[in-house]
C-alpha cells in the first residue's frame, strides 16, 4: 500500500547526551505497509500459486500454456511476489532508491486486472474491435509521430532564429532543444496542452497553431471507422445475447458395441452358418431326387 494512511511508521530508539544526561530519542526511518495488507496479500498470493500450479498440472497441451499472454501475467506477478519477500527478508539494510525500485516491479501485479476480459462482454468488444483496426490505428500512430517531429523542428528554429542576438529580461526560450519540443508538439497535437512551454514569438505561434489544426485533422478523422467498427461488433454480441438459449440434449445411453474383431468373427460365424444350412438343404433336395428317379424306373 503507498497510501500515508495505510502504512505504518518504522521507528528506531536511540540516545542523545545532553551534558551529562541522556536524552531518548525517537527516530522515524520510513514507513512499512499495515501488517493486516501483508497477510491478505500473502493469503491471495498463495492462492493464486494454488490456482497456477493446477491449472498447469490439468492443461492438455503445457506448451501453449506458456504461451498464453494470461499466463505469463501470472507467473511474472507471482514471481514478483516471492522475490519481493526474499528480497526483504534477505537485505535488510536497503535504502529508499532500491526499495522503491522493488515496489516497481510489483506493477505487474496489477495486470492481473486483465483477466477480468474473459468476464467482460464489453472489454471483449472493445479488444476485438481494436484488432480489427489495427491497420487504422498503425496508420494514424505513424502520421501522428511524423508530424510531432515535424513541428517539433519547426518550432524549436522558430524560436531559436527569432531570439538570436535579443538579450533582455523579456527574452526568454522554452525550446532549449529538439527532444524537449517533442513534448510541446504531442500536447498540442493531442489538444491537451499543458501550457508549461508556449511559444513567444511570432513565427513560433504560427507554427504552434498549424501543429494544434493538423493533430485535430489527423486524429478526429480515422475516429468513426474506429467507432463503427465498434458499434458493429456491440450491435453482432447484443443480438447473440437475445437470441434463446438452446438446451443441450442429453443422449441415451447406448448398449455397447461389439469391437471390430468381435464383429468381423461374428459375421463369418453367420456366414459359416448359413453355407452349412444351405449345404445340408442342397443334400437333401439331392436325396430327395435320387429316390424319386429310383421310384419311377421300378
Amino acid at each position: 500500500m503507498t497510501h500515508p494512511n495505510f502504512r505504518v511508521p518504522v521507528i528506531r530508539k536511540a540516545t542523545q547526551s545532553v551534558g551529562n544526561h541522556s536524552v531518548p530519542l525517537i527516530i522515524k526511518t520510513g514507513a512499512a505497509p499495515h501488517v493486516a495488507f501483508t497477510y491478505t496479500e500473502s493469503v491471495c498470493n498463495v492462492w493464486f500459486t494454488f490456482e497456477l500450479i493446477m491449472r498447469f498440472g490439468v492443461s492438455p497441451d503445457r506448451r501453449e500454456f506458456m504461451k498464453s499472454g494470461i499466463n505469463v501475467i501470472d507467473i511474472l506477478a507471482t514471481l514478483s511476489f516471492y522475490m519481493d519477500v526474499a528480497v526483504k527478508n534477505i537485505a535488510t539494510s536497503m535504502d529508499a532508491s532500491t526499495r522503491d525500485l522493488l515496489e516497481f516491479f510489483s506493477i505487474v501485479r496489477i495486470m492481473r486486472l486483465l483477466k477480468l476480459v474473459k468476464h467482460s462482454s464489453g472489454l471483449r468488444v472493445l479488444l476485438h474491435s481494436f484488432k480489427a483496426s489495427a491497420k487504422v490505428l498503425i496508420l494514424l500512430v505513424f502520421f501522428v509521430v511524423l508530424g510531432v517531429v515535424i513541428f517539433a523542428s519547426l518550432i524549436y528554429y522558430a524560436e531559436r532564429i527569432t531570439n538570436r542576438g535579443k538579450t533582455g529580461a523579456g527574452v526568454k526560450n522554452d525550446f532549449t532543444s529538439i527532444p524537449e519540443s517533442l513534448w510541446f508538439a504531442v500536447v498540442t497535437m493531442t489538444t491537451i496542452g499543458f501550457g508549461d512551454m508556449v511559444p513567444r514569438t511570432m513565427f513560433g505561434m504560427f507554427f504552434g497553431a498549424i501543429c494544434a489544426l493538423t493533430g485535430v485533422l489527423m486524429i478526429d478523422l480515422p475516429m468513426p471507422i474506429i467507432v463503427e467498427t465498434f458499434a458493429n461488433f456491440y450491435a453482432h454480441t447484443q443480438a447473440r445475447s437475445k437470441l434463446p438459449k438452446q438446451r443441450r440434449r442429453v443422449l441415451p445411453v447406448e448398449a455397447p458395441r461389439p469391437k471390430p474383431r468381435q464383429r468381423s468373427t461374428a459375421v463369418i460365424g453367420e456366414l459359416g452358418a448359413q453355407m452349412a444350412a444351405n449345404t445340408a438343404r442342397m443334400g437333401l433336395l439331392a436325396r430327395g431326387g435320387g429316390s424319386a428317379g429310383s421310384g419311377g424306373s421300378s
